[in-house]
């Protein structure tokens, strides 16, 4: 398979994220919906992270299964694992210090006080704190759904290496097959993104970097995986991935279980975790 086309079936796994994501953009979508989606998201995660988790230990185990059979290469497999820990650990309390900081010190608003002369005259500048919560929960809202892009970012970009180096190596069956499963799994991908919005509606502009946060590392790892065939590389995005992927899933849980309908949701996180299983399932046939 050319370069040309292993780029364009990479680009093709990559932006198929963008058919999820209008869904963010949907208005009069209630509450037990909403979560429902959440919930839906966080079942797709759990899968990612399930996924991110055996493709990095089995890079590991490979380089064991060597050690084992060759007696030399232990530093090797010891470096691995040293990259898995910093990696996790890196995309798990690293994004949370980062999106810490960039939410900043808030000021809460108190509500004012019923009764007498203050309710009579609420000064204008309390209700323009009042506005600034609404747009501060606004703004935290797109950081988390940015966040979750960014992780499921780090995640395609291994997903991409393995179409590049699929075809490289001549497997074109494979590569194919990787590509369709791939496209899927990030058709669903868009919804993880958009489902733990809850009531705030994104803009185009904001959907569209969202998308390209998330779907665009699938076509830059399929020209770099193309270029380069490395395990190290792979270990450092699939780590990275896991870290950031269990970060959000602890933040989105936070979240939703403050509104109730806990039956619905874990019956959508069961079904989002399926639905990961099942596109996962056509990579895994195209593999056998």
């Amino acid at each position: 398979m050319s370069f040309a086309e292993t780029v364009l079936l990479g680009a093709i796994a990559g932006f198929t994220i963008y058919i999820g994501l209008p869904l963010g953009r949907m208005e009069r979508v209630s509450g037990r919906t909403r979560l429902a989606l959440a919930m839906f998201s966080v079942g797709i995660l759990a899968f990612i992270f399930m996924d991110v988790s055996a493709h990095g230990e089995a890079i590991i185990e490979a380089a064991l299964r060597t050690y084992k059979r060759t007696g030399s290469g232990l530093p090797h497999a010891l470096g691995l694992f040293a990259l898995l820990a910093v990696g996790f650990t890196a995309g798990a309390a690293g994004i949370g210090t980062l999106e810490r900081r960039l939410r900043g010190a808030r000021v809460a608003v108190k509500p004012p006080v019923a009764g007498g002369e203050q309710t009579a005259t609420i000064p204008a500048q309390e209700l323009r704190g009042y506005d600034h919560e609404v747009d501060a929960a606004r703004r935290a809202a797109l950081r988390t759904g940015m966040t979750i892009a960014l992780a499921i970012g780090l995640h395609n970009f291994a997903e991409g290496l393995a179409i590049g180096v699929s075809a490289k190596s001549g497997a074109i069956g494979l590569a194919t097959v990787l590509v369709i499963g791939f496209a899927l799994h990030n058709a669903t991908e868009g919804f993880g993104i958009v489902g733990p919005l809850g009531g705030v509606k994104p803009t185009w502009r904001w959907l569209a970097v969202a998308g390209l946060i998330g779907g665009g590392p699938t076509f830059l790892g399929t020209i770099v995986g193309y270029q380069v065939d490395s395990a190290a590389l792979q270990l450092t995005f699939y780590a990275l991935a896991g870290g950031a992927i269990l970060y959000v899933i602890g933040e989105i849980w936070t979240g939703v279980r403050r509104l109730g309908h806990r039956e619905l949701g874990l019956y959508m996180l069961a079904f989002g975790f399926l639905v990961g299983i099942a596109t996962d399932l056509v990579v895994g046939y195209g593999g056998a």
